[in-house]
């Protein structure tokens, strides 16, 4: 699959702020290619790829509990900004979300933080220590 992204650009030499479209291609990922366990530990990565997904997931574990509203009180982000880090640790499985009247309230998935750590700890333990560089 081929995404093609069209960026708009000025040309310098237009004086008229006439834009072009200009299509860069960008290669597939090739997800298929790999092993569903790998894609899986891919998506645990890219969830904690972010310093505020890592506060949020340490918040709800010192918390123990569901969490509404306390996340905005808690991290120096807007509502809609940690609503976005909340979607994508819920996307890779580590958090689940239940909604009460008009909140919706998260907390880790128990279940899959075990897998995640589980395959965490499979991929850091294959160091076999050699003699390198």
């Amino acid at each position: 699959m081929i995404t093609i992204i069209v960026k708009k650009t000025r040309l310098p030499f237009d004086k008229r702020n006439n834009y072009r479209n200009i299509a860069i291609e960008m290669g597939a990922s090739k997800k298929e290619e790999f092993t569903v366990k790998d894609n899986r530990l891919a998506r645990y990565a890219k969830a904690l790829a972010h310093p505020a997904r890592v506060a949020i997931l340490r918040l709800l574990l010192k918390k123990q509990a569901c969490i509404c509203g306390d996340i905005v009180e808690d991290i120096p982000l807007s509502q809609s900004t940690i609503s976005q880090h909340l979607k994508e640790l819920k996307e890779a499985g580590l958090i689940k979300g239940e909604i009460d009247g008009a909140r919706v309230c998260y907390c880790i998935d128990e279940t899959e933080w075990a897998r995640a750590q589980e395959e965490m700890n499979i991929l850091f333990d294959a160091l076999v220590p050699v003699r390198c560089c």
